[in-house]
């Protein structure tokens, strides 16, 4: 079941499930507004929730709006790529051997197979990100683990169109977006807090705020970092949900 707000400005789509509470979510490029709900809660109860959050939404929108995007990248030669939020020239280098990739303090090394096609040089730096990210992310989730006595039995890098990370409690699965291994690490260790919080606090409400200021007192700061770096040119992750 589904219903539509429209105040002025704003469209918001209600989508009724099975969970226990609200949650609302401002969704990238354009700012699209979904509200997903209890299928037990009531439409007008829905709406008044909805009115209340119109400046935070709109707040939202205009980060999107004002965001700096990456132009496309074509991984040769003299590309900027950013790792660990610093940025790095980009060396290209044919030859007939396995591909990999080495960083150097000012460059970053990609030494690929003759006449490797652009999705293949795409995709092994990818895979390159995807195992930093991984390696960087594991002694994060070990500290945090320990110190909020929670425990993770899976994780996952996947690259994500729409969030910087995401966590099932039930499953104790959580799930980062390959994008972190380019933001500074101060950012990456903020988002696995984020996630492993959500194992205590499902939602975004008080004690979720209290418990992060409690941990991270820097966290809105570092989230404010994240949401301000460029963007891939196709991609939009935000953490623009409550």
């Amino acid at each position: 079941m589904s219903v539509t707000f429209d105040f002025a400005d704003i469209t918001i789509e209600v989508v009724k499930k099975d969970i226990k509470h609200l949650r609302l979510s401002v969704h990238p490029p354009e700012g699209r507004v979904s509200i997903a709900a209890p299928h037990r809660m009531k439409t007008e109860t829905i709406r008044l929730f909805a009115i209340s959050k119109l400046p935070w939404i709109r707040q939202q929108q205009q980060g999107f709006l004002e965001q700096e995007r990456e132009t496309p990248r074509e991984h040769l030669t003299r590309e900027s790529h950013y790792v660990w939020g610093k940025r790095y020239l980009l060396r290209v280098v044919e030859r007939a051997a396995d591909p990999t990739i080495v960083l150097t303090p000012q460059e970053l090394w990609m030494y690929v197979r003759p006449q490797a096609s652009p999705e293949e040089r795409e995709q092994q730096l990818a895979a390159w990100y995807r195992e930093r990210l991984r390696l960087e992310a594991q002694p994060i989730l070990e500290k945090w683990q320990e110190r909020l006595a929670v425990k993770v039995k899976t994780l996952h890098i996947r690259q994500m169109k729409t969030k910087w990370g995401s966590c099932n409690p039930n499953e104790r699965r959580i799930t980062l977006n390959t994008e972190l291994a380019k933001k500074p690490r101060s950012c990456l260790e903020y988002v696995a807090l984020h996630e492993l919080m959500h194992f205590l606090e499902p939602t975004h409400n008080a004690r979720f705020v209290a418990l992060m200021n409690q941990h991270a007192p820097d966290w809105q700061k570092q989230r404010e970092l994240l949401n301000s770096l460029p963007l891939r040119h196709e991609d939009w992750p935000s953490l623009g949900e409550m």
